[in-house]
Order: C-alpha cells, then sequence, then structure tokens
C-alpha cells in the first residue's frame, strides 16, 4: 500500500472531509554511482560552509531568505506550517470544471485520496456528484512548503488528486510552426490513415507496456560483466580513521561497506538483474532519471 504523505481535509463549501493523501505512482530507475574513472574510487558530495571550507553537518543546516545583500531571514518548519495553518491542511476547492476541458500540460503527477475517520459520507457524495456530473474539482493544496494546483476526479470507487502547474508555469506554444489540415493530404490518404487507427486500435492494458530501455541498458551492463570490462572500487577511508572524529553516519558506512564485500565475492555467480543493478552500493548514490542527470557521468 502506498505510504501516507499528507493529512488533512476536503473543504468543499461548508463541508470537510477527512482525508489521507497516498501516492499513486513510482519510477522504477537503475541506479549508477558516480566513480573517478582514474582509480575507480567513489565520488561522494558535502555540504560545505564557504567561509571555513569545512563540512557541515546536516543538522546544521536551514533555510534562509535573502531580502537585501547579505541579510537572510532564516526559515523553520514551523514558519513554513504557521504562514497559513488552513492551507497547509486543507484541500481547497475553489470550483469546478468539465472533465474533458482538463488540460494535459498542466497535469503533474497522481495521488490517492483515502477517507478517514468520520468522513465516509461526504466523501462517497462528492465522489457520486463528480462522476454523474462528469465534473473535475479545481482546488489548492500545500504540500512540501509549496502551494499546488490540483484537481480532483473519480477513479471508482476512489477520489485522486492530481498536482498541477499554475498559468505561469505552463510554458505557451504560439511560436511553434503549425501546419494545415486539409490542404496537406487527399481523402485516400486521410481514408488510409483512419484505417490504420483502427486496425491499431486496442483495449487499454497499462501492463502490456513496458519499458523495453532498461531492459537493453541492463543487457548491455551484462555483456560488459561478461566480456570483463569491470572494475574494483576499493574500500575509502571515512573520517574517523585518521584521528578525527568519527561522523554520525559511521555505522551506515560501515554496513555499506559489509554489503559491497559480500556483493562483490559473488560476482562470479550469474546474478538476476535486479541484483546487478545494486551491486555497486557506495556513500553516495546518484539515480539516473529522464531528466538526464547521469548523462553527465564519463563513466559506462
Amino acid at each position: 500500500m502506498p505510504r501516507v504523505i499528507w493529512k488533512g481535509a476536503i473543504a468543499f463549501g461548508l463541508v470537510h472531509i477527512p482525508v489521507a493523501l497516498r501516492g499513486a505512482s513510482r519510477e522504477h530507475n537503475l541506479d549508477f554511482d558516480w566513480l573517478d574513472r582514474r582509480d575507480m574510487a567513489p565520488v561522494g558530495y558535502q555540504r560545505i560552509n564557504k567561509r571555513t571550507g569545512k563540512p557541515i553537518e546536516n543538522e546544521h543546516v536551514v533555510k534562509g531568505y535573502k531580502f537585501a545583500p547579505e541579510q537572510y531571514v532564516l526559515m523553520t518548519d514551523e514558519d513554513f506550517r504557521l504562514a497559513n495553518p488552513d492551507a497547509t491542511q486543507t484541500v481547497e476547492i475553489m470550483g469546478f470544471i468539465d472533465a474533458d476541458a482538463l488540460p494535459p500540460e498542466f497535469l503533474v503527477a497522481p495521488y490517492y485520496l483515502e477517507v478517514l475517520k468520520r468522513g465516509e459520507k461526504g466523501y462517497a457524495l462528492l465522489r457520486d456528484v463528480l462522476q454523474s456530473s462528469k465534473r473535475v474539482a479545481i482546488a489548492r493544496v500545500v504540500m512540501h512548503g509549496k502551494q499546488h494546483l490540483a484537481a480532483l476526479l473519480v477513479r471508482d470507487p476512489w477520489l485522486m488528486l492530481i498536482t498541477m502547474r499554475f498559468a505561469d508555469e505552463v510554458l505557451a506554444a504560439e511560436d511553434m510552426t503549425v501546419v494545415g489540415s486539409k490542404s496537406m493530404f487527399v481523402k485516400s490518404e486521410a481514408d488510409m490513415a483512419r484505417r490504420l487507427v483502427d486496425d491499431m486500435t486496442v483495449e487499454w492494458h497499462p501492463e502490456a507496456y513496458k519499458d523495453t530501455y532498461r531492459d537493453d541498458l541492463l543487457k548491455r551492463i551484462d555483456a560488459r560483466i561478461a566480456a570483463g570490462e569491470t572494475g574494483t572500487v576499493a574500500p575509502v577511508a571515512e573520517e574517523g580513521q585518521a584521528g578525527q572524529a568519527p561522523r554520525s553516519s559511521a555505522k551506515v558506512i560501515d554496513l555499506m561497506a559489509a554489503l559491497r564485500a559480500s556483493l562483490e565475492r559473488k560476482t562470479s555467480a550469474p546474478a538476476k538483474p535486479e541484483a546487478r543493478a545494486g551491486a555497486s552500493a557506495t556513500k553516495t548514490r546518484v539515480r539516473a532519471t529522464s531528466s538526464g542527470k547521469a548523462r553527465k557521468s564519463k563513466a559506462t
């Protein structure tokens, strides 16, 4: 079951419906570690105090808003909550639109809305009215210190919330090239294209569509391993091993080193793709995502 990431209430006029927000999506990405190609040493990242040049622990890092040159106001979690207590605990419905008027370029991420105790009647009422009227509720909600525009729609038997972009976050397409319609093709071409569309029309079965590129990439990784094109990452001395005070994460680092050593002992035996993808555990991990960050790595 997806974990609860937010609890509050849907504000529908004077009706308040207690709900919990659960994530409705996940990603299956391959994990890649950053390595120094010269000696296969893991590349780590630290928060550095720019004045002293020394690493700083996370507990000492705070958010600051710059309101004048060299002048900041320090913000706490309490500040974000107290800025508008109602907004941080409420999915506020502002209006309703026809379901087919929801623009796809505004949609961001889906969440399940789970009813909580004493909210069953209001939840069922809102869900059934949205479904029968073919409407979508437009709302706003604050999550993770940021306000989001959102759409509430029915995914029977649940209500779903889909976060949306605000209008100033969507880029206009008016400067893009627009092609004509009927003047570009003849009727016979349109008829043939329509036949092709009809022939390729299927029922929607999402499980039939797989991430084939991920599988192809794993096959290439397997081939590199089979060809012996691998390298060994030697354990790296951590702070505390050279006379310095141990960091609070030392136990975690020792555990990762033990796991790494255990996995390296099994490199001679065939492993499942899932195991190979996570075999090179290091202190700092970098996830390869569609945003293209992994492409900056020179490792292959």
